[in-house]
């Protein structure tokens, strides 16, 4: 009997929408003609990996790509069955987005295995429309609903990280730019992350809409190629998004850069007109003999308008240059 040791979800499909849920022993004797059987395991379930080495009648090649510990999204035709490997945004709690979730599915005619080792929001999603009777008929549509629900889930991110990145670039015109570069850095981080399981998967997709197996008909192959389009806007928004962060980032350092050059022109311009004075103020200022006028009441007050009318000419001079 299968343990429920890794068994998550057992479901016979009733083909109006609705399922009904199975305990090991149903899905022990659980025939065809009972209805499409959906089975979503644990993977690292120990009771999981007797069975599918011994009484899953799955290819052992097959088996090591459903176990694989970090695979690539992909979708391959064997015969009849269908492997499709799919990422999902990962939306459990403390969780981040970005460390997706790894769905494989091992779809046939009959029967239909997902796997997981962490919590999906897609799956669950699944069996809220099976519970409530608005699920998926069969085979084929319960892969195209999988899809679309795990697409989903990922517009919404990059919609989110969109949404980020143009709130930072509101702030840089705005100039409320604190802590704006590392803001800026996480959410290329983000996006590099969000693409490199994305990317391939819009090819999957891609590559599913085309396969031709009986059970995945026009209509279902009609429904991926869709969700497969909106994936690729997805991506090239992803793309966007990251080159709106970089570009934000340019012009954020441009802003610093041009602002730090306009203090140290300031900073120029002040050392311009006091360092001529410093000067002269040192030279008379010697603790020696012979300085001129040291015994004449007037002439601090000549040095204080020789000084003014330096000053003044310095002003002239500069703003002669445009350099004020």
């Amino acid at each position: 009997m299968l343990s429920k040791d890794g068994l998550i979800h057992a479901f016979v499909l009733d083909g109006k929408g609705g399922a009904r849920a199975l305990d090991g022993a149903g899905v022990e004797a659980w025939q065809p003609s009972d209805g499409v059987l959906w089975l979503n395991f644990d993977y690292a379930g120990t009771a999981f990996t007797d069975w599918l080495a011994n009484r899953s009648n799955i290819d052992p090649v097959v088996s090591s790509a459903l176990t694989d510990s970090d695979p690539r999204p992909r979708a391959v035709a064997h015969g009849d069955n269908l492997l499709l490997i799919v990422r999902g945004i990962n939306n459990n709690a403390g969780a981040a987005p970005e460390d997706m979730i790894s769905v494989r599915v091992w779809a046939g005619r009959d029967r239909v295995v997902t796997l997981r080792h962490r919590p999906s929001s897609s799956l669950r999603q699944l069996v809220s429309s099976l519970e409530a009777g608005t699920g998926p008929r069969d085979a084929g549509e319960l892969a195209a609903s999988l899809v679309d629900y795990m697409v989903d889930h990922a517009v919404l991110r990059v919609d989110r990280l969109g949404d980020d990145v143009a709130a930072c670039e509101d702030k840089v015109l705005t100039g409320d730019t604190a802590d704006l570069r590392a803001t800026l850095a996480e959410h290329r981080r983000h996006a590099i992350a969000l693409r490199r399981f994305l990317a391939p998967q819009r090819d999957a997709l891609a590559k599913l809409a085309t396969i031709n197996i009986p059970w995945l008909d026009a209509t279902h192959r009609a429904r991926i190629s869709e969700v497969a389009d909106h994936l690729m806007r997805t991506v090239e928004e992803l793309d966007a998004a990251r080159d709106r962060a970089a570009v934000t980032q340019e012009e954020l350092g441009s802003r610093v850069a041009e602002a730090a050059n306009q203090r140290l022109y300031i900073l120029s311009i002040i050392t311009a007109f006091f360092l001529p004075l410093g000067f002269v103020c040192s030279l008379l200022g010697v603790n020696v003999g012979g300085v001129p006028l040291q015994k004449d009441d007037w002439a601090f007050w000549a040095l204080c308008g020789l000084f003014a009318l330096y000053v003044g000419a310095q002003l002239w001079f500069f703003r002669r240059r445009r350099w004020l």
